[in-house]
């Protein structure tokens, strides 16, 4: 049987490369075992500093945050280590948990194995509304100080906070800033890395009725100083079959909004064109392909565009990607 193949072509860097699709569907690739020093894990500080608890109040940044970080770990649920909001719960031996942790524990004091009962810890509660903290992202570049019950909602949402891996096809729980992520990409998941803004890809498929819920990440592509993702898939939707492909920015949702791309699939005379704004990588791949925000080829059509007895998938896929912008040059791509 004839392998499964991608070629792509740079139409700037003139490279040719064919790549071998497996046969199989998703794919499951290992996690690496150790953090290179990109990775990130808590960024609770650690500082020893000498303020005493009462200057608490007068934190301006990073450089001041001692005595908020040691009170901050009082605030530590031993259990879950996340940060305890009200109700904070202590057993009779004075040892807090949080309310989610209490029901876990069935009740009895992980410390001391003691009932916890309903006692409420109000004087810890009080110390937490009185509390300012740096965001736990200040590390990555967050200047952003919050009153303690703001601080668990912004961290949600911060710009700072760090991507997960935006491969498609495993559970990879890899996470870090994007160039530790472009160099994940390359070296972990073998994807393809190439410069430039337009594109030309090939999908081959010798018997493509084989291939359902498949998912590749074809090529990761630099351009204008930022990275995309391009990403193609197989899969039902509702009772047909069909294919689709689409871009991912690696960064947040309002860069995103600054590009757009096009997809364009087509032979004998007849093409279909898509056009639209690339979704950032805090959107799942499975996220984006369920709002079917990309372009969709149907099976038949695909086979339609192969040509010759429709048996065989031979699908090219071209793209670009601009800037917005109101230069008038703003839709040059400038290899870089």
């Amino acid at each position: 049987m004839e392998s499964d193949s991608i070629e792509c072509v740079s139409s700037i860097d003139e490279i040719v490369e064919d790549h071998e699709i497996p046969h199989h569907n998703i794919q499951h690739h290992p996690h690496p075992r150790h953090a290179p020093h990109h990775q990130f894990s808590s960024s609770k500080p650690h500082h020893n500093g000498t303020n005493n608890v009462n200057s608490i109040s007068n934190i301006v940044g990073p450089t001041a945050i001692a005595p908020a970080a040691s009170v901050h770990e009082l605030l530590e649920c031993p259990v879950c280590t996340n940060s305890m909001y009200p109700p904070i719960h202590q057993c009779h031996n004075g040892h807090t948990l949080c309310s989610t942790c209490k029901i876990r524990v069935h009740n009895r004091c992980p410390t001391c194995r003691q009932e916890l009962g309903d006692i409420r810890c109000l004087a810890l509660e009080k110390v937490a509304e009185s509390l300012e903290l740096p965001c736990k992202y200040y590390k990555l570049g967050c200047p952003e100080i919050f009153p303690y019950y703001s601080k668990l909602k912004h961290e949600g949402i911060c710009i700072y906070r760090p991507y997960n891996c935006p491969y498609a096809g495993s559970e990879c729980s890899v996470v870090g800033d994007i160039p530790f992520l472009v160099a994940h990409l390359r070296d972990d998941h073998k994807v393809d890395m190439h410069t430039g803004c337009t594109f030309n890809h090939r999908y081959v498929k010798s018997n493509p009725r084989e291939v359902e819920n498949a998912t590749w990440m074809l090529t990761v592509f630099h351009c204008f100083g930022q990275y995309f993702c391009l990403h193609f898939e197989a899969f039902q939707l509702g009772m047909a079959p069909v294919y689709m492909a689409f871009i991912r920015f690696m960064g947040d949702e309002t860069e995103a909004r600054n590009y757009s791309y096009s997809l364009e699939v087509g032979a004998n005379g007849r093409k279909l064109i898509w056009e639209g704004t690339p979704r950032s990588i805090r959107d799942s791949h499975r996220k984006v392909r369920d709002s079917h925000d990309g372009l969709i080829i149907q099976r038949n059509m695909a086979l339609f565009f192969s040509g010759g007895d429709r048996k065989e998938l031979k699908l090219r896929v071209t793209g670009r990607i601009w800037k917005e912008q109101q230069n008038p040059d703003a839709n040059m791509c400038i290899p870089n």
